[in-house]
């Protein structure tokens, strides 16, 4: 069964369901589940087995229940989608804890609770998020960076640019270990073949002299941990907001950067 929703009556559906519509069925038997339940159940079933297991009829045996009986409660495959983002969109602890600790702390406690979510939950990248329905959680979620940026002489539109700045930069790695993990399964090819396959071509390479730069690197250069880069990269970005934010904070009050407009970094 499809929605018979048209995609802009799916949205204002999608919106009724997370800004508090009443999730009761108005008619038939006694409710057994709750949208809480069957979102617990859609995201399990999605962890296990990515964005295919997001369907009606796939959660509905999830949960033991018929398909038309989920139905009752959430109009489709669309609305259960929007509830699953949002669901998983609020604030992380480490987040929560840092609320008043100043920007650093805070951007540095959502961007690791981001990219643990984004491990716990892969198909989140098989997702297209860049515009997501905005719910209770997502809009906190957005709350607390933008209150954690506010009085730093940033614009309106700056604050957003930091804001989707670092979610590109922790989505973005996220992005590259999940694939690198997978790959050795997808391709059916162990890390320690793939090198050792690289490994004749690669010494005469660097032996050529045609790559100097590379040849000149530690033997232990690509040894890094995945989660120690991470913080190396996290640190780099957090020194240039912070150089943007210095900035800003010695503008003189009248300075056009002070104004709600067009904005840059120089």
């Amino acid at each position: 069964m499809t929605s018979e929703f048209t995609p802009t009556e799916q949205l204002r559906r999608s919106i009724e369901l997370l800004w508090g519509a009443d999730e009761r069925p108005a008619r038939g038997p006694k409710p057994t589940l709750t949208l809480d339940k069957i979102v617990d159940a859609a995201i399990a079933a999605a962890d296990r087995e990515g964005t295919a297991a997001i369907s009606m009829r796939r959660v509905a045996a999830e949960l033991g229940v018929g398909t038309m009986t989920l139905y009752r409660y959430v109009p489709g495959k669309a609305e259960l989608l929007a509830l699953m983002l949002d669901r998983v969109s609020g604030p992380g602890d480490e987040a929560v804890r840092a609320a008043d600790k100043g920007w650093r702390e805070l951007l540095t406690a959502v961007a690791h609770d981001s990219y643990r979510l984004h491990l716990a939950h892969p198909w989140l990248l098989q997702v297209n998020w860049t515009r997501p329905v905005m719910g209770p959680n997502s809009l906190a979620g957005a709350e607390i960076v933008v209150a954690a940026l506010t009085g730093l002489g940033l614009t309106s539109q700056e604050r957003i640019g930091v804001m989707i700045t670092l979610d590109g930069f922790v989505t973005g790695y996220a992005r590259h270990r999940i694939l690198y993990d997978a790959a050795a399964e997808e391709s059916g090819v162990s890390d320690e073949e793939f090198w050792s396959q690289h490994l004749p071509v690669l010494e005469r390479a660097m032996a050529s002299g045609d790559y100097p730069a590379m040849a000149a690197l530690s033997a232990d250069a690509f040894d890094t941990g995945w989660d120690e880069t991470f913080e190396f990269g996290l640190h780099c970005l957090l020194d240039g907001f912070a150089a943007l934010f210095a900035a800003r904070r010695s503008a003189p009050a009248s300075d056009p950067t002070e104004v709600d407009g067009s904005a840059g970094c120089s």
